[in-house]
């Protein structure tokens, strides 16, 4: 059977554009219908497109990506996956931009070597990154919050007798129905709000309907 060409591409989003990608591909060899693209999280695997791809590989076929990154970004789901196309699919992979990753120039057991200490030294930085990238993320939101930034919708106020009705309910005095008539809400309103106190959120009372009009 005549070997194969194929290509990879992957972003991240949606709205990221894969063009530079596509014709890094086009400019070395990989015809346009043997390119499989995801737009998803390089974390793990789980992506149609390379799962697709996966499926079509025989041996003797040749894998074309732009960088190791748009493989994945999980150092050690990366090494498992190089081990399945080259190991068990017998198939060659060539990383653009890293031409030490290539395992169609030497299958020698010293390019072995070279190619496999390459890719793990690339695999932990490109997982680093996406670490490093996730820790930056959580100390900006918790710089964020300790300036009194406020994530997420607001949460509209507690009724005032909120608590006390919720008691009743919860004891089986009042039925649903006549408990969110007495403070003037739907029940997913107090369901929602229920929740929220449970997990510890502050909110502030406010008169129901009724008192409020009175005030007015």
């Amino acid at each position: 059977m005549e070997s194969k060409v194929y290509g990879y591409v992957r972003v991240s989003s949606k709205e990221q554009n894969e063009d530079r990608q596509l014709d890094a591909l086009q400019e070395n060899g990989v015809p346009p219908e043997q390119v499989y693209v995801d737009k998803q999280s390089g974390k793990d695997f789980a992506r149609p497109g390379y799962r697709r791809l996966l499926s079509r590989l025989r041996r003797g076929d040749l894998l074309i990506i732009k960088s190791i990154d748009r493989l994945g970004r999980n150092y050690q789901e990366i090494m498992e996956q190089w081990r399945v196309i080259t190991k068990e699919k017998h198939a060659d992979i060539r990383v653009l931009d890293m031409p030490l990753l290539d395992t169609t120039l030497s299958r020698d057991l010293l390019g072995t070597f070279i190619s496999d200490l390459v890719l793990q030294l690339l695999s932990f930085v490109a997982e680093n990154e996406r670490n490093s990238i996730r820790q930056r993320q959580a100390e900006g939101i918790a710089a964020a919050r300790a300036r009194g930034v406020k994530f997420g919708r607001p949460r509209k106020d507690l009724p005032v007798p909120f608590d006390t009705v919720a008691q009743r309910w919860q004891h089986k005095e009042l039925h649903i129905n006549e408990a969110v008539e007495m403070l003037g809400i739907c029940k997913s309103t107090f369901f929602r709000l229920l929740r929220e106190q449970r997990t510890g959120f502050p909110a502030t009372v406010y008169p129901p309907p009724s008192q409020q009009q009175e005030r007015a």
